[in-house]
């Protein structure tokens, strides 16, 4: 299943909701007329068109192929045919066909940029439509007087019985045992559990920020990203800070309102995981804690936590609806190069700008990073951008670590690689390694992992240890779930008969 980027950012929205301000009390005003507020519209990206991946080299380089876009992603036309890729040519393998974007993808998927939605309210005019009422002067003469005492006796007279009666009647209520009930404690004062929701939420807002990138052209977007340690890294997607990589800007905003500049330690295209670091970093930062993304099971509960549309500090719920999802995103365009994961996937709202941000189990531990979504082609709140329909994917936590503390030792990516080209066409035969390289190269890299397990040209892979295997970015994604020099049993078909290998994976070290 292949994804796409979340596309165009729209104009920025607040770092964190307006704080809203009593109003004095308005004097009792005659109906008057109210037109009707729509939300601001935000320009709406291009729909793309579907197009035909090449094959990639599972775990090794390949050239940038064009892959079909998300419903709002542009796309580059394809030709017929299936390419192949080698292990010598660019890094990483390009996307899939029909790969939708960042933070909404098919196969898990989304949109990257991660977009905000910003806007303007509109405010009800006042006046009625006619002039206020004015009574009647009062008549002048002798007996007026007499007449408003008599008139304030009669109100006193008909108050008293109008009380004694009430009083009766009360009495008469709490009598039969019909009562109201006052709550003990309402509002800040409720004490909220750790494993409530928002026990949880209040545990883990704290240690997340808002990311603001923009590139030098003056183009970005809203992410979300969360404490990795005390030293300021922060863990987001490689999508959300990729326009700020080369002569942008970054920033983080905590929901306190506080702001810090920050700047890229590392960034990996392949994995979507990149980690920043604050400057001036308070000594005061709360890492969030990490669980462990391998004993999570479906039905387990998730929170997420992010910037939809760049609404900060956002909250969800969901659950774990499904494990091992082979998730191909990529941000449509004709240049662009695919991220793979094997996803947790979720039914906890994800929109453009989530990205980045941390999912959490139900005791608040980091089991994902939210990374694409599934969805349908149209934008809501008027921003063109496509939301939510409860198909969120996100990189599991230990995958995630690994490549987060690479980025922060040496400042680049370690991949583990076969060294053989694979074929991305979408089947559910296996993953077939090519039977041609990429300008002349090997389809089988020599003296590399795969050649040294046997494995040839042709072969169909059908397993990675227990793994079924259906295709070649589920197989890259599996392979990117291991640490280099992991050995691991690769079930494959020749010639209609299935054998066996043990296959001691190589490394690669960069995305070029």
């Amino acid at each position: 299943m292949s994804t796409e980027n979340e596309g165009t950012a729209v104009p920025p929205a607040p770092s964190a909701p307006p704080v809203p301000v009593d109003s004095p009390a308005a004097s009792p005003q005659p109906p008057a007329h109210h037109p009707e507020v729509r939300p601001p519209s935000a320009p709406a990206s291009p729909a793309p068109q579907d197009g035909q991946a090449s094959t990639a080299d599972a775990g090794a380089p390949h050239p940038p192929h064009p892959s079909s876009a998300a419903a709002h992603d542009p796309a580059a036309p394809q030709g017929p045919g299936v390419t192949h890729s080698a292990p010598d040519a660019s890094w990483p393998p390009p996307p899939p066909p029909g790969a939708p974007s960042y933070g909404d993808g098919g196969h898990g998927g989304g949109q990257y940029g991660d977009g905000q939605y910003g806007g303007s309210g509109g405010q009800y005019g006042g006046g009625g439509w006619g002039a206020s009422y004015q009574p009647p002067a009062p008549k002048a003469g002798r007996g007026r007087g007499g007449l408003v005492a008599a008139l304030l006796i009669a109100a006193l007279v008909a108050g008293g019985l109008g009380g004694g009666l009430g009083y009766t009647l009360a009495k008469n209520n709490d009598e039969s045992g019909s009562t109201t009930v006052s709550a003990s404690d309402t509002g800040g004062s409720v004490k909220r559990d750790a494993g409530t929701v928002a026990g949880v939420a209040a545990g883990a807002l704290p240690s997340t920020v808002t990311i603001q990138a923009e590139g030098s052209n003056g183009e970005g977007g809203t992410g979300t990203g969360f404490v990795f340690d005390k030293q300021g890294h922060i863990v987001t997607n490689n999508h959300v800070v990729a326009e700020a990589v080369d002569g942008g800007k970054l920033s983080a905003t905590f929901p306190d309102g506080k702001k810090y500049e920050a700047k890229v330690v590392g960034h990996a295209q392949g994995y979507d995981v990149a980690v920043i670091k604050l400057e001036s970093a308070p000594s005061d930062l709360k890492p969030l804690p990490l669980g462990n993304s391998d004993k999570v099971a479906v039905g387990d509960s998730t929170i997420a936590i992010g910037a939809p549309f760049g609404l900060s500090n956002t909250v969800t719920t969901g659950i774990i609806s499904a494990k091992n999802r082979p998730v191909a995103s990529s941000d449509g365009s004709g240049s662009s190069k695919a991220s793979y994961m094997s996803a947790l996937q979720t039914d906890a709202s994800i929109n453009p700008g989530n990205s980045g941000g941390p999912l959490l189990d139900a005791q608040g531990n980091v089991i994902g990073i939210n990374s694409a979504i599934q969805s349908t082609s149209n934008g809501g709140f008027g921003t063109g951008q496509a939301g939510s329909i409860g198909l969120g994917f996100a990189i599991p936590i230990n995958q995630a670590e690994f490549v987060a503390k690479q980025l922060i030792k040496t400042g680049k990516p370690v991949y583990a690689k076969i060294g053989a080209s694979v074929s991305l066409e979408e089947t559910a035969n296996g993953a077939k390694l090519t039977e041609q390289g990429v300008n002349g190269s090997e389809p089988v890299e020599p003296g590399g992992p795969a050649a040294d397990a046997g494995l040839k040209p042709g072969d169909v892979i059908t397993k990675l240890d227990d793994r079924v295997i259906d295709s070649g970015p589920t197989l890259i994604g599996e392979i990117w779930t291991h640490k280099p020099g992991d050995e691991v049993t690769v079930t494959y078909e020749r010639g209609g008969k299935e054998r066996t290998t043990q296959l001691t994976l190589g490394s690669k070290v960069g995305d070029d």
